[in-house]
């Protein structure tokens, strides 16, 4: 994994005509903004979950550049469908090109990369790896976003990636082209929710979803042919599904993400993991080995660690009751009597 330094993270800011800002400490969002912010991202990550279970059923038979091709037509044609809920067609108008192909280019990394992982991996192995983007989302908040991260942070980000040194035991056999793609994506992964975040004030939820898929698709675009082959009638099933998820899982994380802080969001994302490891069990009797229960252990434990010391235990048991949507309505209704009584 390359590191990158402060100086080169603000000169792309510059690059892109945007001023770093200075480091500031993260202030914890509304109550109500918070469990919106929560129910948005946990759709995106119900709908991310299952296009990937589309996406490990359909790679058995079929091609990964005919995977990325029908899914981002189909995902076209759902926005295409719901554009008018985000301000029609005018909502794609931006001034903003530049930072919107490097969007493009990250995510033609995040879906090739995670996507080719996820054919040559069992699906919990492959998200365990994946989902170190929360911390790569924690790190590149600061140079980026101007966010502070103290040291206790720090140390849970290289603990985390520690983790993944247990999954993979370098020496093993298991440091594969395709382990390596997942990382890759998840980097990538990681430098969309920063720049959704970055890009939150003047861009629309559609424009930063629907030029995403541009990049990946005219990648499959030109190399589809002869990795062609006609689909059944379940796999024309799954790959509609597929495109379905992925339109909503890129509106739910995006969504979530122009709401309230990477930071203090990415780590619910682990609970993608929980489904992933039953899914993956009952549906094709995959199970993890110690190693990857226990870097998996200790990736999820440096997350948490974040947001303890991101927003306080006060807030940290605000999490755990956003996981459940009567959680987050209770917080809200609580935030709307707490207004009305001081009106």
């Amino acid at each position: 994994m390359q590191e990158i330094c402060e100086r080169q993270l603000n000169d792309v800011v510059d690059t892109y005509c945007i001023p770093a800002r200075p480091a500031v400490t993260v202030h914890t969002p509304p109550q109500d903004s918070f469990s919106i912010a929560v129910g948005y991202l946990m759709f995106g990550i119900t709908a991310g979950l299952s296009l990937d279970l589309c996406a490990k059923w359909l790679l058995a038979d079929y091609s990964l550049v005919q995977f990325v091709f029908l899914r981002s037509i189909f995902g076209f044609l759902v926005f295409i469908l719901i554009a008018r809920w985000y301000g029609g067609w005018n909502g794609l108008k931006t001034k903003r090109w530049k930072w919107h192909l490097l969007r493009t280019g990250l995510a033609s990394i995040a879906m090739f990369g995670f996507f080719y992982g996820l054919s040559k991996m069992p699906l919990v192995n492959a998200l365990t790896l994946a989902f170190t983007a929360p911390l790569v989302v924690t790190a590149l908040s600061v140079p980026i976003l101007g966010e502070h991260v103290g040291w206790r942070r720090w140390t849970a980000v290289m603990l985390g990636f520690a983790g993944v040194l247990i999954i993979l035991r370098p020496g093993s056999g298991l440091l594969s082209p395709a382990s390596l793609a997942v990382l890759a994506a998840a980097v990538a992964y990681a430098g969309l929710a920063i720049t959704a975040r970055k890009l939150a004030a003047t861009e629309t939820t559609l424009s930063m979803t629907v030029y995403v898929i541009l990049g990946p698709f005219l990648i499959a675009s030109f190399l589809i042919p002869g990795n062609y082959v006609l689909p059944t009638a379940s796999g024309w099933f799954f790959f509609v599904l597929a495109g379905i998820c992925s339109a909503a899982a890129w509106v739910g994380i995006i969504g979530g993400y122009r709401r309230a802080s990477p930071a203090v969001l990415a780590p619910f994302e682990y609970s993608a993991l929980i489904g992933a490891a039953a899914a993956g069990y009952w549906i094709w009797g995959e199970v993890p080995d110690r190693w990857v229960i226990a870097g998996g252990l200790v990736i999820i434990g440096s997350g948490l660690f974040v947001v303890y010391r991101q927003v306080g235990a006060v807030l940290s048991t605000r999490y755990l009751r956003a996981f459940t949507a009567g959680g987050a309505a209770s917080i809200a209704r609580r935030f709307s009597r707490k207004a009305k009584e001081n009106s």
